[in-house]
Parts: C-alpha cells; structure tokens; sequence
C-alpha cells in the first residue's frame, strides 16, 4: 500500500525581491513576537532585508556551531524565553532551522506550545520543507548526532529568494545541492516509482543537476553574477529543485548516505552538506540491489542501468564543481574508519542491510573506498 503524508506547512513564497515583503506579512502567518536565529556571518542580510520589517521583535541570537550541539539548543531556548518570543525566524543554513525545530520542540515540552517557524534558508538541502531535526549529544563519552521527526516544528512559512543564497560561500552552497539531491536519491529508500515523492525528487534533482553541470568550475557566487556566468534566475532554480527533492518528507526515509553523513558530522566533525558530496555517489552504487529499478525515474530508459548512471552523473558532477570526493580531504584519520563502521552497525543497522548480503562486510569495504 502507498502512502503519501504531509506536513502542517502553511505557506512557500518565492520570487526575486520578496525578502523583505514577506518578513513584514510575518503576522499575517500567526507569527508574532519572533525571535531571529542566524550567525554571525548573515548579520548583514538581517540587517538591510529583515531587521527593518520584523514587528515586535524579541531579539537575535547567533550562537550556532555546526552540528546543532545540545548545549547551543539549551542557550536558544534561555534567549527565546528570556524575550518572551513567540515564535522563531530561521534565517541560516540546516544547522540554524535544526536548531530552530530543537527549539521549538523543547518549548513544548516545557511549556505545552511549539514556537512557529518562518524558515529563510542559506543553503539548497532542504531543510526548512521538512519535520525532521538533529540535535548532537555532547554529554556522554562520544559525541553522537541523534535524529528527531516532530511534526509540529516543520516551518510554518517557507521563503525563498534568490538573495538568500548569492552571499552563501562557494563551497556551502553547492555541497549543499548535492545534500538535496541526496534528499531526492535515498528518498526513494521506501516509496515506489509512482509515488509523488518519486516524481517530484526526479524533477528535482534534474533541475538541480542541470544548473550545476554548467556552474562556473572556480569563484564565488557573486563573482560568477558579476560576469554574467550565472543569474539569479540559476539561483532560483537550485532553490525549487531544492524544494522538489524534498517535497513530501513526510512520507520517506532516508538511507546509508545519510546515516554515514550523521555519524561524520554529529562525531567527527566534518561539514554535514559535504558528507553527500563523498558519500551519495557510492552508497547509490553500493545500494543498488536494495533500490531495484527504483532509480529509473532520475535516469529515463536505462532500467537496470538507472543506477549506474544516476551515481556516475553526481559523481561527475561533484568532481566539476570541484568540491570533496574523499573523506582523507578533511584530514580523517583512516584508522577510525573501524570506530565509525561501529557506530554505523550500533545505531543504524537497517540502512546497514542496504547492502544485502554480507553487510558488514561490505560496510568496512565501503569506508574504505570513501576515504
């Protein structure tokens, strides 16, 4: 039996010029008294396009390192009550809307009422369309990512605009575009290819991959603006092939990418867009078995053969843009790949049986060809 399962998501706006607009209809979206979350880098864009049209705000709050740690989620959650915030601004990339979500859910534990979220989205993953949130434990002995899907904390108002994106270094945004396409691929894990999220995702992720397979190969975003090599037009689309991939995350769930990505990032550190960069194109070959002709939908008429192809195009693709292809190009140590199979084989071990036969195995071999 199919399913399709959606989230109380009340509102995507998106269009060139619409930031500021759309932070002054704030209310308008039952957002009232919102606090901003964002760092420090975007103060800028907060300044000239939100500050001036945000009502009765209840503060800014920029203290979020990478991986959403649970100490920063306890900080955000003293500011918002300490201004009396009703609601939360998400402005950033997914470590600023995952902590956003933690936020929100940890309010309603304490206090019985989510905080709503308006998501301004940095980044192409995709995050500010979904429910899903990770927060990284730092108490115990290891540090360890741990994932939440609360319905509640999806964003309430999505906007999207190319001047989100056109600040956001290089090497961010187009890792995370791959994230997205990571999105729409292992998306695919639980749902058949007639399922929307199997139509949309392909879409997607051709949207995308078609704007990035001619991204100029060096320079930052600006710089390719400047010298018409890219137009905002490009920008927008990477941000609704974003939106495509990641449609109905409601109604899937994620696979070994992913899960090899949470441990790198939420243990090891190492940038959580990045990860799929190194990880997608292998995963899907590794996984191929597991998905069947599933993929036929990203690479039309090849059949059997979808896979192969679809994982030879992001590959290639990564290598144009000239983003990571190795985990030793963030300086992992290969000695902990043994530590990291552990903790793949501990906390995930259906993704792990993606691989069929012989899965752990097969687990070490991957590791290793990763790095």
């Amino acid at each position: 039996m199919q399913k399709l399962s959606c989230l109380p998501q009340d509102a995507v706006v998106w269009g060139q010029g619409v930031l500021s607009a759309a932070a002054a209809a704030l209310p308008t979206y039952g957002l009232a008294r919102p606090i901003t979350f964002t760092v420090e880098p975007l103060r800028p864009l907060y300044a000239a396009q939100l500050a001036p049209h945000i009502q009765d705000s209840a503060g800014v709050f920029t203290d979020f390192p990478p991986h959403v740690p649970d100490t920063a989620v306890r900080a955000a959650l003293q500011a918002a009550r300490a201004g009396g915030a009703a609601a939360i601004v998400a402005l950033g990339g997914g470590s600023v809307l995952d902590a956003a979500k933690a936020v929100s859910h940890l309010h309603q534990q304490e206090t019985g009422r989510h905080l709503p979220i308006a998501a301004f989205a940095t980044m192409l993953s995709g995050s500010e369309y979904s429910h899903y949130f990770g927060i990284t434990e730092t108490g115990g002995a290891q540090k360890l990512k741990r994932s939440y899907a609360v319905r509640e904390t999806v964003p309430r108002l999505v906007v999207t605009d190319p001047l989100l994106v056109q600040g956001t270094p290089r090497a961010l945004l187009l890792a995370s575009a791959i994230k997205g396409i990571d999105h729409a691929v292992e998306g695919m894990r639980q749902v058949g290819r007639d399922h929307p999220h199997a139509i949309l995702a392909a879409s997607g992720a051709q949207r995308l991959l078609g704007v990035l397979e001619r991204w100029p190969r060096t320079g930052e975003t600006q710089q390719a603006l400047d010298a018409g090599l890219v137009t905002l037009d490009d920008l927008l689309q990477l941000q609704l092939g974003a939106w495509q991939c990641y449609f109905f995350p409601a109604s899937v769930v994620y696979g070994l990418s992913h899960r090899i990505g949470h441990i790198l990032g939420g243990t090891f550190g190492l940038p959580h867009s990045a990860t799929s960069c190194i990880t997608l194109a292998p995963v899907i070959q590794a996984c191929a078995a597991r998905y069947g002709d599933r993929f036929e939908g990203f690479a039309p008429g090849r059949g059997a053969a979808a896979a192969t192809q679809l994982a030879e195009r992001i590959a290639g693709t990564v290598a144009h843009l000239g983003l990571p292809t190795r985990l030793r190009d963030f300086g992992l140590d290969a000695v902990l790949l043994p530590e990291i199979a552990r903790l793949l084989l501990a906390n995930y071990p259906a993704e792990v049986a993606d691989l069929g036969d012989g899965a752990e195995t097969k687990l070490h071999a991957l590791l290793e060809a990763l790095w």
